[in-house]
């Protein structure tokens, strides 16, 4: 039984002669049971009575976006945090006013930035943030995709470790499979080496993988060399965080002797690259070369708001290819198939979920976008693929599929009510943004 017919659009496909992106032109595409079934030219596809039909005549469609390092609900504060460097940026403000957040805060956070990322294209997140039953519920009604963790420190305790972890078993699977948990220590320099290792128990207990900051910048990897004579990543591993699978957010400061550590056999580390939020903080680059080199899945994301002030992925593919080439000197690396393969599958491979999301094909989740390019700033599309890098806008997502269901067409939300969410969290902007120093949640002293 076909539940939806896409028609009439123009899919991104990867191509099986040359493992590269293309796209096909009026082609049909056939889910059933959330799933994709069947894509097909335009025509050949059959469905019944009872099957829905989306018109995709001149749309691209491509794989659902995917943002592998967010603190959605933190968009509560976006703005609040301008011009000033990283450790005043966590000690002066992003630490004190999070010292305001209630749970209902984290909830109306979080449908404001899934109803932005819809909005953009992006159908699942790897989100790290607190309260995370709430956001849990948001995305359950939100109908996304996320991976959740509960971001915890070591100063929090045991208890709290342990109250994080009930939260990962609880949420696991939830949504119809749409949630799935992790746990989410927040760094090497704010967990020690004990609670490091009771994390990895847990995970271990619980079957789950770990999303954890580590290796920000390069003067975080060199602060710890000189503290403890080993680099942010070589505590991960001597801790034993890589023997699950594990998300590592940044990793700006990942050095060459880092990558053996991450590359054992057996192991699945990921990173997530988030350009924007480095450039505004001056934290470096992620040295995604050399991790594509040793085969190391790199995963576009936004982290939070406050760093990065959107939750724009598009925004993500087009500095991550602009930067490396400009690191490099060389307008001939990254190249389009490169930066797009990074968007799709690489960022599904980051969240071990390479075999389920990241592509259009059959047997693959009906996660799926619209792309709308008959604007200006396409014309004229001589290069559809050129255009989905450097030229496309979250405004240019006309319909948004997550899990063979409609969550947003031709612009309209279909399972938010965005007008509400925005009245209820401008209701707070003025107790949100008071901050008092000395009320931070965690000193940064890497």
């Amino acid at each position: 039984m076909v539940d939806l017919i896409i028609s009439h659009c123009n899919p991104l496909v990867i191509e099986a002669e040359t493992d590269a992106p293309v796209v096909w032109r009026d082609y049909d595409i056939a889910i059933a049971a959330g799933k994709i079934s069947a894509i097909e030219p335009a025509g050949r596809l059959a469905g019944s009575a009872k099957t829905a039909v989306i018109d995709g005549r001149g749309m691209l469609a491509m794989p659902g976006l995917i943002n592998t390092h967010a603190h959605v609900p933190m968009c509560i504060f976006r703005g609040l945090a301008e011009d000033v460097s990283l450790e005043r940026w966590f000690n002066e403000f992003m630490w004190p006013l999070e010292s305001n957040l209630t749970e209902t805060d984290v909830y109306w956070g979080m449908l404001l930035g899934l109803a932005e990322m819809i909005e953009g294209g992006v159908t699942t997140v790897a989100d790290h943030y607190f309260f995370m039953d709430r956001a849990g519920q948001a995305v359950v009604e939100a109908g996304t995709r996320a991976v959740l963790g509960w971001a915890v420190f070591g100063s929090n305790g045991r208890p709290a470790l342990d109250k994080t972890a009930e939260f990962a078993a609880r949420w696991q699977g939830r949504a119809d499979g749409r949630i799935t948990t992790v746990m989410a220590p927040h760094a090497p320099y704010t967990c020690d080496d004990d609670f490091l290792r009771a994390t990895v128990a847990h995970a271990k207990r619980l079957k789950l993988g770990i999303h954890i900051h580590a290796a920000e910048t390069l003067g975080q990897t060199e602060m710890s060399l000189k503290k403890r004579s080993i680099t942010p990543i070589g505590v991960l591993a001597q801790t034993g965080v890589f023997e699950v699978p594990t998300i590592i957010a940044h990793g700006c400061g990942i050095l060459p002797e880092d990558i053996p550590l991450m590359t054992r056999p057996g192991m699945r580390v990921g990173v997530a690259h988030a350009p924007k939020t480095y450039l505004k903080l001056g934290m470096g680059l992620t040295p995604v070369a050399a991790l594509q080199q040793a085969e190391i899945p790199v995963g576009l994301a936004t982290d939070g708001p406050v760093s990065n002030n959107t939750l724009n992925i598009f925004e993500s593919l087009r500095l991550m290819a602009l930067l490396q080439k400009h690191e490099a000197r060389n307008p001939e690396v990254m190249t389009i198939p490169q930066a797009l393969d990074i968007a799709t599958r690489g960022s599904a491979a980051v969240l071990g979920m390479a075999d389920r999301l990241g592509q259009l094909a059959p047997g693959y989740l009906a996660d799926i976008i619209l792309i709308d390019m008959s604007g200006l700033h396409h014309q004229p599309l001589h290069r559809p693929l050129a255009g989905l890098v450097y030229n496309t806008r979250p405004g240019d997502v006309h319909t948004v599929i997550v899990n063979g269901k409609v969550v947003m067409e031709n612009r309209r939300l279909l399972t938010l009510d965005k007008g509400e969410i925005i009245r209820q969290v401008g209701l707070n902007m003025t107790r949100l943004a008071r901050r008092v120093p000395e009320n931070r949640i965690q000193l940064y002293n890497p």
